[in-house]
């Protein structure tokens, strides 16, 4: 489990030492500006005032939550957007705001929004597509997950990841794409609902640091990988996180068919464009 998230290597320690001593040898412009940097790019965790008076009245000063599920990238959140917040037993309760150079307008228009449904408000969604940089992956994960109560609670990750990235000694065409592949903790005592990512293949991103955050913390959680070969928005790809969610089928209404309404705007229409045979 531990490989699937790298290795501590001996160097490591020698180049934290290194830091240090160039950190020491800062001048004080250098520490204004290193700290101006550090301000620009936190990470803001926003409630609604309800959820914000629940968490200030519990004794842990936590949202109580049974289960977590996080869809990183487009087809993921796309998917739960077609599939089950379509079907208005949900109600935007948070958001994740951040800036870097890849998500410069997630002030105005947060990435990362956290629904919770009516029914069963225990159970919360987080839709993240926006990039987060790997300087503020740590942050994400301690400042949400610091608001969620984690006795009790079972974390679901789906994650959009490019074909190209997935090793394998076979043929890709054999497989069929596109495909789920699952990771878990150890913690989590369930059988996924598909094949486990086979070695060298690793996760990044968003979804290596919530399943490492919740590995550390002892929290079950699984993450389900969708490899592709179409990176925008897809209904095929979509579809293909439906076994994910069997297990929670009795919390979350999982419609059969893909909302065709969210699918216009979420999958964009390919438009002629001119070339030399046009």
């Amino acid at each position: 489990m531990a490989t699937f998230f790298g290795e501590v290597v001996s160097a490591y320690s020698r180049a934290v030492e290194e830091d240090e001593e160039d950190v020491d040898n800062e001048n004080e412009e250098d520490q204004q500006i290193r700290k101006e940097i550090e301000q620009k790019r936190e990470v803001y965790v926003s409630w609604c005032p309800e959820v914000t008076q629940s968490i200030t009245n519990s004794p842990d000063k936590t949202l109580q939550c049974s289960d977590f599920v996080i869809a990183v990238g487009p087809n993921a959140a796309g998917f739960l957007s077609a599939c089950i917040l379509n079907s208005g037993n949900w109600v935007a309760v948070g958001s994740v705001s951040l800036w870097n150079e890849r998500s410069k307008d997630s002030s105005r228009q947060p990435g990362c929004v956290i629904y919770r449904q009516r029914d069963f408000p225990k159970v919360l969604i987080c839709q993240c597509t926006c990039y987060i940089a790997e300087d503020q992956l740590f942050q994400w994960t301690e400042k949400v997950f610091a608001c969620i109560q984690q006795r009790g609670l079972n974390v679901m990750v789906l994650s959009d990841c490019s074909m190209a990235e997935y090793k394998t000694p076979d043929s890709l065409f054999s497989s069929g794409t596109p495909f789920l592949r699952a990771l878990k903790t150890s913690r989590y005592g369930s059988q996924p609902a598909c094949l486990l990512l086979e070695q060298p293949n690793i996760v990044t991103g968003l979804a290596a640091a919530v399943l490492s955050h919740c590995q550390v913390c002892r929290i079950p959680a699984v993450l389900y990988q969708c490899y592709s070969d179409i990176i925008n928005p897809d209904s095929v790809t979509m579809e293909t996180y439906k076994p994910a969610l069997s297990c929670l089928s009795k919390l979350i209404k999982l419609d059969t068919c893909l909302s065709t309404d969210i699918l216009r705007k979420l999958v964009p229409v390919n438009e002629a464009q001119s070339n030399l045979y046009t």
